[in-house]
């Protein structure tokens, strides 16, 4: 079996059984290679895929007609600040899921982990998708991908269904974006297999939608990165409009990746839309003390636009305008001059209950959070190498993450502690907190030794926390990787 990767602005290129008058067309409309032409000459993830599509053969009784590859991310710095309005610094990564498909006339949706052992399989009428946001398994996510594609398009084949087989080497619930691969790979197969043609900005767009059916209203950082990555680089994130563009990374370090093994599944909780609420209700604060039209106001960084003033003078604004560290709900009312009713629509279905906010902690971070990605980029684009500069930024962001924003985790803050002292330039919780990961920057000559004392002094010491887990998985060095793709089979 040969692998065929498509390379293209649009996600599109031949399935198997496709008709012979669509590919040409498509050729015609998009100016594309038809067949595909460039072979995924990694041995390695040939066999890989092999081994996919073994197993789906042995579960659906037919090979896979394509395959859909979707990475996961780390976000190097700029947490919390993407459904914020301000831009971010993520790379993709190796780790990925990966979902072999092929099309069905029952009108079923048939999906089927890897691991099965783990994962139940599941099927559902494409007529009566239901997506549970009270408790999300892992299939539900597919679910938003594809609801998305389905509702926003409405494609002439949208009563045909599709067996999938999906594997994933992202570690769940590690920040590391596990799910959003999920969701982005779903819809990139979906819109592929529906004969969609769309591009990668269209798709981040679409998914970074529709990853809301699960209850989490994040940014659109995680799908943007996955569809717009490129190897060998970063990306700066820039929202509204969407733009993205290549940040160099400094040379002589690595970026080491380590799993504090708590995990957090943040569309289960209501911790991240709480802060996603705070950081609104902050924004209408602002805006209506300095006389704007606060109901328009959705985002914090529309609020240095609207006072013209730079995101490095907010922390005076905040101190003057939001002096208390806590408001409740009666308070906000008054300030804002709405009823109990009105301000509920502001929030989302699980902080509903809420009787308190934080405002000026959540304010502080995000603006001081999208200066330090600022200057970050800045250090990388300068070509001095300032590595110490950068671990510096770093420390502050996790320092920011724990202590305003309030997402991190004893734990989480044990390993960046000790990955500090095992000699780690600069090191801080990535993703959403609560757990998941810590992204370390390391002299390059220095990773072995950097690796050993983090294996003596974290893993080993939480073993029982931690039962049979594979520390070469759970910490691991990363280097930038290419954003999602569609694979075609040549048997």
């Amino acid at each position: 079996m040969f692998l065929y990767q498509v390379k293209s602005n649009n996600f599109l290129s031949n399935e198997m059984n496709f008709d012979q008058e669509y590919l040409f067309r498509l050729k015609d409309r998009f100016i594309m290679i038809y067949p595909p032409n460039e072979s995924v000459n990694d041995m390695e993830q040939k066999m890989a895929y092999d081994e996919i599509a073994q197993h789906f053969e042995s579960y659906f009784g037919a090979p896979p007609c394509f395959f859909a590859r979707a990475p996961g991310r780390v976000n190097l710095i700029g947490e919390h600040i993407d459904y914020c309005g301000f831009a971010v610094l993520p790379m993709a990564i190796e780790q990925d899921i990966v979902m072999a498909i092929k099309m069905n006339d029952k009108h079923v949706l048939n999906l089927v982990n890897f691991n099965s052992e783990k994962y139940k399989k599941f099927s559902t009428s494409v007529e009566e998708l239901q997506i549970d946001t009270t408790s999300p398994q892992w299939y539900h996510y597919f679910l938003c991908g594809y609801k998305g594609i389905i509702e926003q398009y409405k494609p002439e084949r949208d009563q045909m269904g599709m067996d999938i087989l999906v594997k994933g080497t992202v570690p769940p619930s590690s920040g590391l974006s596990s799910s959003s691969a999920l969701v982005c790979a779903s819809a990139l197969a979906t819109s592929f297999a529906y004969r969609i043609s769309l591009t990668k900005m269209e798709l981040a767009s679409v998914c970074a939608v529709s990853e809301r059916y699960i209850g989490t209203q994040g940014g659109g950082m995680d799908q943007a990165i996955c569809f717009l990555a490129e190897s060998g680089t970063a990306k700066l994130i820039e929202f509204n409009p969407l733009k993205t563009s290549n940040v160099p990374l400094p040379t002589g370090v690595v970026f080491v990746v380590s799993n504090s093994c708590v995990a957090m599944n943040k569309a289960a909780t209501s911790q991240f839309n709480i802060r996603v609420v705070e950081c609104r209700l902050a924004a209408k604060v602002l805006a209506k003390k300095h006389g704007f039209k606060w109901q328009n106001v959705q985002k914090l960084s529309e609020i240095p636009i609207l006072l013209q003033k730079d995101i490095s003078d907010m922390k005076a604004v905040i101190e003057l305008d939001l002096p208390q560290i806590s408001y409740t709900k009666n308070e906000l009312c008054s300030i804002l001059g709405i009823s109990d009713d009105e301000f509920v629509t502001m929030l989302s279905e699980n902080t509903r209950l809420l009787k308190n906010f934080q405002l000026s902690n959540r304010a502080t971070h995000v603006f001081e959070e999208a200066a330090r990605v600022q200057k970050f980029k800045l250090v990388c684009e300068s070509g001095n190498n300032d590595i110490h500069e950068l671990g510096r930024l770093m420390n502050e962001s996790h320092q920011s993450c724990r202590d305003l924003y309030e997402c991190s985790h004893p734990v989480l803050d044990e390993l960046v502690k000790i990955s500090l002292e095992a000699g780690a330039i600069g090191s801080r919780l990535t993703g959403a907190g609560w757990g998941g990961c810590c992204i370390s920057l390391v002299m390059e000559n220095y990773v072995e030794q950097f690796m050993n004392v983090l294996k003596k002094k974290f893993y080993e010491r939480r073993s029982k926390e931690c039962p049979g887990i594979d520390v070469n998985s759970a910490m691991f060095v990363t280097k930038p990787s290419g954003g999602a793709a569609l694979y075609t089979l040549k048997l």
